[in-house]
């Protein structure tokens, strides 16, 4: 599958997901995902569209003064969680390909009135950052959906500074797909055909050049996410998969924490 033709579905589908209200997949998904209430209370309305696998910003144990960097940052939730975190002398930036998301990511930010955030428009793998720029790199089940994850690491170390961290929630397979999923270009969309094995995945991070490489967390992917979101609907109804189909991939996909160092040498 061509690369440019991937990054055009998946930017087409993100961008039909900005322009809804509210959240893509119902009320209580973001709970499942490990974001507390109150953390969901302090964002603006519209920055929760339920698209994520995991809540990196709990676990990149962040500090005042840091600058992040969010890889495909979407609406902007995981932002502005960061930025409460990194207080008024850190900064953070999110970078995301979509000028839909990035237009609803900046009406929240000043819906929030956020002074220590932006939001650019870029690749992920080709981040619109400068060398050395950052502390903490975070992605929330984006690099997933990328045709060229090595080369998405092989930017977010060079982009950190040298001791700084790493630490994405992300979708992985525990074995192969299907072939009628794999094979279907909007899959990328719902998460599910974009994905790589586990092993495979922690070897483009050690591959770009990472120590300590290391899956904090792994659960089970819910299926009933894979089954409500709205493009994994629309996956499912054009290579005739039932839900009952799916039952038999729920033990295939699941979400991990991982996190990693960038040497200090």
């Amino acid at each position: 599958m061509e690369e440019e033709k991937v990054k055009k579905i998946v930017r087409e589908g993100y961008a039909k997901v900005a322009k809804r209200e509210g959240s893509c997949c119902g009320q209580g998904i973001s709970e499942k995902l490990g974001y507390s209430e109150k953390e969901l209370r302090s964002i603006p309305a519209g920055a929760d569209l339920s698209l994520g696998c995991g809540n990196p910003v709990a676990l990149a144990s962040l500090k005042s003064g840091e600058t992040v960097l969010d890889l495909g940052s979407g609406a902007g939730m995981d932002c502005f969680l960061a930025a409460k975190k990194v207080g008024a002398k850190g900064r953070v930036i999110g970078v995301d390909m979509t000028p839909e998301m990035i237009d609803r990511a900046r009406t929240n930010l000043r819906k929030g009135n956020y002074k220590n955030v932006e939001f650019r428009l870029g690749e992920i793998e080709n981040l619109p950052v400068a060398d050395g720029a950052v502390d903490v790199v975070i992605s929330n089940c984006v690099i997933n959906l990328s045709p060229d994850k090595p080369r998405v690491f092989k930017e977010a170390f060079r982009v950190l500074k040298p001791g700084g961290r790493l630490m994405v929630s992300d979708i992985v397979l525990l074995k192969s797909l299907p072939e009628a999923i794999k094979r279907s270009v909007k899959a990328y969309v719902g998460c599910l055909a974009g994905a790589i094995l586990k092993d495979k995945y922690i070897e483009a991070i050690e591959t770009a050049g990472f120590d300590g490489v290391e899956v904090v967390e792994e659960t089970q992917f819910p299926l009933d996410l894979m089954i409500n979101d709205p493009t994994a609907k629309a996956v499912m109804k054009e290579a005739n998969i039932r839900s009952a189909d799916l039952k038999g991939i729920e033990n295939t996909v699941a979400s991990v924490k991982v996190s990693a160092i960038k040497p200090k040498a």
